[in-house]
């Protein structure tokens, strides 16, 4: 089959995450297109995966993908956070990897709007039984909370006036496109900010692929819930692409890792608490030199591990 997406970091993933000969169970709340997966399974005979997805259509790629490991891969359609707050029936798992990057075959494949260089519907739904998608929050957000969704999620330092423009622009006609949005954007910010290392439009769509996939909200949601869920001593690898996701990974891991929770005016420690987390990777691990030049995705991967104690 036609493989859309490179997994980022697959030797460090499987060096940081990998198991001995017993059996083990490892969940992939990112399966995407499988190639982490695959990985594992190919080099640990005696692991079994549980891989998720919001996404039919790449669940679908993985299940064809995989299907030569035959029962040691089960593969479910849901948001790994509401995933995460059921008890899992399969047992609980020994490893857990979060790959929070959106998959290639989004861009390039699914027809979904996720790209500032392609005409399609404007659409940026990773789950398309969710009811909004790019188009509803562009067409009908107030100028201000629009403008504030695409500097909150976007960093994006001239949110107001592309806000600005989306409303003069679909007060004559709907936004549908994502060539539309992109060409919009473009004439909306300065001359010299069309010239820079990105595209104008990279922040306003990643801003509005997150605000329609409420993608920050749940990844705290499910990191808490798979922090419970792991067995004591196993290990959780999170690989972030954007400083909010790894804010959140960075901020739950170091707070997970504290012995003491008590208030930090209080002088003396009375909470008696013990640490949930043992953080194996203090600073976040990168892709090599190599990596990087063979596959872009991965110039700003960063993973973080940590083991339950």
């Amino acid at each position: 089959m036609n493989i859309s997406h490179a997994s980022v970091l697959p030797e460090e993933v499987l060096h940081y995450l990998g198991v001995d000969d017993t059996e083990h169970l490892l969940l992939d709340a990112t399966v995407g297109e499988g190639g982490h997966s695959y990985a594992f399974l190919e080099r640990f005979p005696n692991l079994r995966v549980i891989g998720l997805d919001a996404d039919s259509r790449i669940l679908g790629r993985a299940r064809e993908r995989l299907a030569r490991f035959g029962d040691r891969v089960e593969l479910l359609h849901t948001w790994f956070d509401a995933y995460f707050e059921r008890e899992p029936e399969a047992g609980r798992p020994t490893r857990i990897l979060f790959d929070l990057g959106v998959s290639s075959f989004h861009f390039k494949a699914s027809g979904g709007g996720f790209s500032f260089r392609e005409d399609e519907p404007l659409d940026m739904r990773l789950n398309h039984d969710e009811l909004e998608d790019a188009a509803d929050l562009v067409n009908n957000l107030p100028q201000d909370e629009l403008a504030a969704v695409i500097y909150r999620y976007g960093e994006e330092r001239y949110s107001r006036r592309i806000a600005a423009a989306v409303v003069r622009r679909r007060a004559e006609s709907p936004l549908r496109s994502s060539a539309e949005l992109a060409d919009l954007v473009y004439h909306a910010v300065p001359a010299p900010y069309r010239h820079g290392r990105i595209h104008p439009a990279t922040r306003t769509f990643q801003a509005l692929r997150i605000a329609v996939n409420r993608e920050l909200e749940r990844i705290e949601r499910a990191l808490a819930g798979a922090i419970d869920q792991l067995v004591p001593g196993g290990v959780i690898g999170v690989i972030a692409f954007h400083s909010l996701e790894d804010r959140i990974v960075k901020r739950m891991f170091r707070e997970k890792s504290k012995a003491c929770t008590c208030p930090p005016e209080m002088p003396i420690c009375k909470c008696e608490g013990v640490p949930v987390l043992e953080l194996i990777t203090r600073k976040p691990v990168f892709a090599s030199e190599t990596e990087r030049e063979h596959n872009p995705a991965s110039r700003t991967a960063r993973l973080r591990v940590a083991r339950k104690c």
